[in-house]
């Protein structure tokens, strides 16, 4: 795809019309793939808009790279893609993508930070490089994944907004992880049916609950299909979600009253906890798949309106 400066694009008679194009591209890719989000996102006040559904539709690209490419290979290769474009998009040149563009637009207006951007592509790149025997260790590299995946986003919309608050970063911080965390328990089942097996559960967590059994003199480790360890081992990851959720609520007085509606996503993560503790921790659930998080559209979508007018998160 060809670069060219953005003044270029700019001062041309289309431009508008371009930006225009660009922005709703990116609405309705967070609508399309990303629904709970797109739905916290209307909430936002109009001004801090464009900033996060751009955000929100460059981590709809690079969180589906893997999934919609037909070789891994392909899939690394356009998050590298989006990661040097990045650099581009910093250096005033213009990527030909309507994500990019969008972003280039936001960029220009508001300080997002590149740092951030970088590491929110960085942690997919890394994610995907690993090799479906490759778990992690501790619920903290989970920690670590979802802080640079999922709170990032939450950083680059407070910056969109020229909020700054240590008190937000911090609630920031623990909504992503819950989040994060949540949304990775959500899609074991997607990973267990596409020979990724259950490359999410920590090794420590999945060895106390059973799940792993060394044997053999070698002490070879294996798998076991055990539903109740799975059960077990997803309430310990979800307990660990739910603490950043109490975290960050608790610092809610503290917390700039502008930057209360870029925290409705704790709202999501909330639902999701409640739906898994309605199906016993039970990932396999098909409970889960229906409406949004597992509960009928209308009846998310008044939780948010509702928590939204409460002025919380």
């Amino acid at each position: 795809m060809s670069t060219h400066p953005v003044e270029d694009l700019m001062n041309g008679g289309s431009a508008s019309g371009n930006f225009r194009a660009a922005f709703s591209y990116c609405v309705q890719q967070v609508r399309s793939y990303d629904c709970h989000h797109y739905l916290c996102l209307l909430e936002l006040p109009p001004s801090i808009r464009k900033a996060a559904f751009a955000l929100r539709a460059l981590n709809v690209e690079t969180a589906r790279a893997m999934d919609v490419a037909s070789d891994p290979r392909i899939g690394l290769m356009r998050l590298i893609w989006w990661q040097e474009a990045i650099d581009k998009i910093f250096a005033k040149k213009l990527i030909e993508h309507p994500t990019a563009l969008a972003l280039s637009s936001v960029i220009a207006e508001t300080k997002i930070s590149k740092m951030w951007l970088r590491r929110s592509i960085e942690a997919r790149i890394n994610d995907a490089r690993r090799e479906a025997t490759d778990m992690p260790e501790t619920i903290g590299e989970l920690e670590k994944y979802a802080e640079d995946t999922a709170s990032t986003m939450l950083y680059m919309t407070l910056q969109a907004s020229g909020i700054m608050s240590a008190a937000a970063d911090h609630a920031a911080s623990h909504i992503g992880k819950a989040s994060g965390i949540l949304l990775l328990l959500k899609s074991l089942p997607y990973h267990a049916g596409h020979n990724r097996h259950l490359s999410y559960i920590p090794t420590a967590i999945a060895s106390k609950h059973g799940l792993i059994v060394k044997q053999g003199e070698g002490g070879e480790e294996r798998w076991v299909d055990s539903g109740e360890g799975m059960c077990d081992a997803v309430y310990e990851m979800a307990s660990v979600a739910n603490a950043h959720l109490q975290k960050a609520r608790k610092l809610a007085e503290t917390v700039p009253a502008e930057a209360l509606p870029v925290f409705l996503p704790a709202v999501p993560a909330q639902v999701l906890l409640d739906s898994l503790s309605k199906v016993q921790f039970d990932v396999f659930d098909p409970r889960l798949t229906r409406g949004v998080l597992g509960i009928p559209p209308l009846v998310y979508q008044l939780k948010l309106k509702w928590t939204s007018w409460r002025r919380k998160y």
